[in-house]
């Protein structure tokens, strides 16, 4: 019954307890809730205020094991009903009736999921701004990456641009200075010879002094038919003497006499059909047999051209020692007909000519101070390793017109010609291009010729090569060994006229100027072809070729734009005006005449943004299919003349 009692007043402190405090619980269970824990009752009750506030758990009454009552309780259910002594009922159908319930906790869960999903939503929409402002920041950074790269860009191509407009000022300033340099050698050069022909000449005229009674005498005794006839004898009448003169007036007169005869002798012992004109002599076309004995001193120049000399006897020029121009071409002289001796006494000849004549070889005993020499259209078949001996001031030499091949010239024939610049081995029957030429070469013609291929090591020793002729040739593009002439730094002219090319040949040399192609097959001109070369090509010869509409690429007078100066496309078979000429900033000269062009447009000739750069100076339109009145007005703004462009006559028909 006592254990009864403290269970019923246990029980009435757990409600009345539980609800003074039920305000504070609620608090801390809603908080919790917010924090997504969950707080299950087990059996127990949690009250706030224990021993330095932690939580004192109480056991619910249901916990305890009792025996069961022996009489039956009205379950009460309202605390109020309770009093004193009255026993309290343990009635388990009644659902947790000790513990206290919260029923604010499900709106506040409610509140709770609405607060996380507000939540949720700004902090999406904040994740969205944030990744918008990322991506607009990248943007920017790119924009201004892009923009950065482009300046540099320009930049790069302005100070490309100004590098190279340098590189073209200097290369045209040390031309310049090269031509002077070259000019006055050859000022001093002919100075030199000059002094050197005047001192002879003195040295001549001092030896010949005390000579000179002695040759007249023996010209009066030999009887010389070019030797003026002596005057007729005197009158019958003889007139008185006169006084006898002085004796200074004797020598005087003896002087005048004696200067009066010898340009008698001068004027008068030439042979017919020849004259004289201060130191030069010519016989030209006289019909002379053989070389006249003349006996001049003060003789240059000697013009025996045109005659039927066949021999140069030992001795034929002593009476003209001072000789500095022989001219013996279109005669009738063989090798064999040449003393050995005969040039032996020409200290000062420099140029002679011996074209058109019967040699079989190279003429022996040639003064070493030949600075030209001429033996075009002879029958020399051969050239041996001594033919050039001791000619070591040779600048010229001219072999055209012989029977010259690459098997019958000896490698090493050229050794001695250490000043050779200039060589003409045209109309030949060389192959290829002979072996062994000097270094010192700077001009090479081959015109002419049977050549098939410029093998790679053609030109290895002439370094100095400047020009390049090889027209009427056999030479297909093919045939050119890439490294035949590209790196050959003073290389500027070649000319493969009417050859066997049917497009322009790739790996030309990087220092090439002026290139002549005419009379090719030529149908295409490949993209960036004269791109490598600097400063840049000059002038291109592309006449009479077959170019068509599909011939001429975008690219494919790259490289060209700031250097090209004059340009034939003359008649081909073009339908329009190739891409790119309106690029070339420094064109004079352009020809377009002959072909099959049907438009001009605004732009395909002269640049619209740059009509005040007249640089055309002269225009060739005739013979397309252009219509003169569907012409822009502008089309011709590059030109500084319109009476410098040939429109007429065009194959239009209305």
């Amino acid at each position: 019954m006592r254990l009864r009692l403290l269970l019923a007043v246990s029980f009435f402190c757990c409600l009345s307890y539980g609800n003074t405090k039920d305000q504070s619980v609620g608090r801390p269970l809603a908080q919790g809730r917010r924090k997504g824990r969950r707080t299950e009752h087990r059996g127990r009750v949690p009250i706030n205020g224990g021993y330095n506030g932690a939580s004192v758990f109480i056991e619910s009454y249901k916990a305890i094991q009792e025996p069961k009552p022996n009489y039956n309780v009205i379950p009460v259910h309202d605390v109020s009903e309770i009093s004193g002594d009255s026993p309290v009922p343990d009635d388990p159908s009644v659902p947790d009736a000790g513990i206290p319930h919260l029923p604010a906790q499900t709106g506040e869960r409610r509140q709770t999921g609405k607060y996380k999903n507000a939540e949720r939503k700004r902090r999406k929409k904040q994740n969205k701004e944030k990744e918008r402002q990322r991506k607009q920041l990248e943007e920017q950074e790119r924009y201004k990456d892009k923009e950065l790269r482009r300046l540099q860009e320009e930049a790069e191509e302005r100070a490309a641009a100004e590098e190279k407009r340098k590189r073209t000022e200097e290369h045209w300033r040390a031309e310049e200075e090269r031509l002077q340099r070259l000019e006055i050698e050859q000022r001093e050069m002919l100075k030199a010879l000059e002094e050197a022909a005047a001192k002879a000449q003195q040295r001549l005229r001092a030896v010949d002094h005390d000579e000179e009674e002695e040759r007249e005498q023996v010209v009066w005794l030999r009887g010389d038919v070019f030797q003026m006839q002596p005057q007729a004898s005197a009158p019958a009448d003889i007139p008185p003497l006169p006084t006898p003169p002085g004796p200074s007036q004797a020598t005087e007169e003896e002087e005048e006499e004696e200067e009066g005869r010898e340009s008698e002798r001068i004027s008068y012992t030439l042979p017919q059909g020849c004259t004289i004109s201060d130191v030069i002599v010519s016989c030209e076309n006289a019909k002379l047999t053989s070389i006249p004995p003349l006996s001049i001193p003060e003789l240059k120049s000697l013009n025996l051209k045109g005659n039927a000399i066949t021999t140069i006897p030992a001795g034929a020029f002593n009476g003209i020692l001072n000789l500095e121009w022989v001219d013996l071409g279109k005669n009738k002289i063989s090798s064999s007909g040449i003393d050995p001796q005969a040039f032996k006494n020409l200290k000062f000849l420099t140029r002679m000519y011996m074209d058109g004549n019967l040699l079989e070889e190279i003429p022996q005993g040639i003064p070493g101070t030949l600075l030209e020499l001429k033996i075009n259209e002879n029958n020399i078949h051969e050239i041996e390793e001594n033919s050039f001996e001791g000619l070591n001031s040779l600048v010229t030499l001219e072999m055209e017109g012989n029977l010259l091949s690459e098997g019958n010239v000896n490698p090493k024939a050229f050794i001695p010609l250490n000043q050779l610049t200039y060589l003409r081995l045209g109309r030949n029957h060389f192959r290829m291009i002979p072996q062994g030429l000097p270094p010192s070469l700077q001009e090479l013609h081959l015109e002419n010729n049977l050549i098939e291929e410029i093998s790679e090591g053609a030109l290895n020793q002439s370094t100095n090569i400047n020009v390049i002729v090889l027209r009427h040739n056999k030479i297909d593009e093919s045939r050119i060994a890439p490294l035949a002439w590209l790196n050959h730094r003073t290389l500027e002219s070649i000319d493969l006229s009417y050859n066997k090319l049917h497009l322009v040949p790739s790996f030309l040399p990087k220092s090439l100027v002026h290139l002549v192609l005419v009379g090719n097959q030529i149908e295409r001109i490949p993209g960036y072809v004269f791109a490598h070369m600097e400063p840049g090509l000059e002038y291109l010869y592309l006449s009479y070729n077959k170019l068509d509409g599909d011939g001429v690429e975008p690219e494919s007078f790259f490289g060209t734009f700031l250097t090209m100066t004059e340009l034939c496309l003359d008649h081909n078979q073009l339908t329009s005006v190739p891409t790119g000429i309106n690029e070339m900033t420094s064109l004079h000269f352009l020809r377009l005449n002959n072909n099959n062009i049907r438009h001009i447009g605004e732009d395909n000739i002269c640049d619209p943004l740059n009509d005040e750069d007249l640089h055309l100076v002269a225009l060739r339109l005739e013979n397309n299919l252009i219509d003169p009145q569907k012409i822009p007005p502008t089309a011709f703004s590059c030109v500084r003349s319109y009476s410098s462009i040939i429109l007429k006559p065009q194959r239009f028909k209305k």
